[in-house]
């Protein structure tokens, strides 16, 4: 009686420990959401801050994220290193420090809520189930997104509209074709034709002819044209754009050096980036902090010394450039609205010499302002503007259009 005893209290555990690790499995996993809308939110979230540094499929920046929710520790592992991976890393974690050495990179904190770290899991969840062959396409390294690459604007019409002229002149001349050819027929089987309207039919298709036409030679004069003034409005247009510009440095200062391989943040250096309208252009100072001790003896770093001793700023060569009638905060931007950094400059982690990856035109901005959904949760003096838009409002519903946000 007693071993039997035994054995069913031991039965009896067991059956209860497989419960609670079931319950306790199941509440994890339902925590990666298969709902479609919690997808939609997750890509959203995960376009916005995680696409710089990571794709699902490919290592990037940082590694691949497929699979990633059975990788790493566990669920509440992956929430608080996105929130405070410096930490996990100070701790001494050991997967923390493993991608570390792996990557040589320091991801940036991210102040996420919970269900939004989830919703950004049920993504790749998503996509990790599709296979890279179904995924997204992926956007090659120092690449920039359709909407920075693109001809807009007058350009993109005119075009549309040359794309449709042509079209429609070939139409034009098909049918213009057939039924010259039915005409043809028909009066070829007439007997009342005089011998001078017999030659006009029998005459035989001679391009040499049609090209020295009038209707031909206005058509070519035409489109000759049309292309000259498409040129005049992509250079008008162009004005003031210098997408691509990258100018040598008085200094050879490489960020992929410092912000990619040593993972030097940006705040590091652009010290006014978090708090004032300006980023703020380091100072020498800035960069002795580590180059006292450092390279001191380099050729370049000899040029920041010297720079010191005769009191006299380096001279650096300005890449994005606002026009004066243009209001641009960096702290609104970055602190308030959780923009990163690679969102207007693409990724500077990347560039041994820094250009300037997009635009930065008026529709480059209003594109964005249109599209990009303002954080007001748990944020009363959004309460009742969110209660309006059902709880998804973009910058453009609080009045981002506005000319007067942006100019004087």
């Amino acid at each position: 009686m007693y071993r039997s005893s035994q054995f069913y209290s031991l039965l009896v555990f067991l059956c209860a420990v497989l419960l609670v690790f079931n319950q306790s499995v199941y509440a994890q996993g339902s925590e990666v959401s298969d709902d479609p809308e919690v997808i939609s939110t997750g890509k959203q979230l995960f376009d916005a801050n995680c696409k710089q540094c990571h794709r699902i499929h490919e290592k990037y920046v940082g590694p691949a994220l497929q699979d990633v929710y059975n990788r790493a520790p566990s669920l509440d592992w992956i929430r608080s290193f996105v929130k405070n991976p410096s930490k996990k890393i100070q701790e001494g974690d050991p997967y923390a420090n493993s991608l570390f050495d792996e990557y040589k990179t320091m991801m940036t904190s991210f102040p996420l809520e919970d269900e939004q770290i989830n919703a950004i899991l049920s993504y790749i969840k998503d996509e990790t189930a599709k296979g890279p062959a179904t995924a997204a396409e992926v956007t090659q390294p120092g690449a920039t997104d359709t909407a920075g690459t693109a001809e807009t604007g007058p350009s993109a019409y005119f075009n549309m509209i040359m794309v449709g002229l042509v079209v429609i002149l070939v139409l034009v001349f098909i049918v213009l074709l057939l039924i010259l050819k039915v005409v043809k027929k028909y009066l070829g089987q007439q007997s009342d034709i005089t011998e001078e309207n017999k030659q006009i039919i029998a005459q035989k298709f001679s391009l040499n002819d049609i090209v020295k036409s009038k209707p031909f030679i206005f058509i070519a004069v035409f489109f000759v044209g049309a292309l000259f003034f498409k040129g005049v409005i992509n250079g008008l247009v162009s004005v003031g754009v210098q997408k691509g510009y990258a100018p040598t440095q008085p200094i050879a200062y490489s960020h992929q050096l410092h912000a990619g391989q040593y993972g030097i943040d940006c705040n590091y250096c652009h010290t006014g980036v978090r708090k004032s309208r300006s980023a703020n252009i380091p100072s020498a100072n800035i960069c002795m902090n580590c180059h006292s001790s450092i390279l001191p003896e380099s050729p370049e770093i000899q040029k920041i010394k010297a720079s010191i001793d005769n009191n006299k700023p380096i001279e650096w060569v300005r890449i994005h450039n606002l026009p004066d009638l243009a209001y641009f905060n960096h702290a609104q931007h970055v602190e308030v609205g959780g923009v990163e950094c690679q969102t207007c400059h693409g990724q500077v982690q990347e560039m041994a010499v820094v250009r300037q990856e997009n635009l930065l035109t008026m529709g480059w901005c209003i594109d964005c302002h249109r599209k990009t959904e303002v954080n007001g949760k748990d944020n009363a003096y959004y309460d009742n503007l969110m209660d309006h838009h059902n709880g998804k409002m973009t910058v453009e519903d609080m009045g981002g259009l506005e000319c007067s946000k942006c100019h004087y």
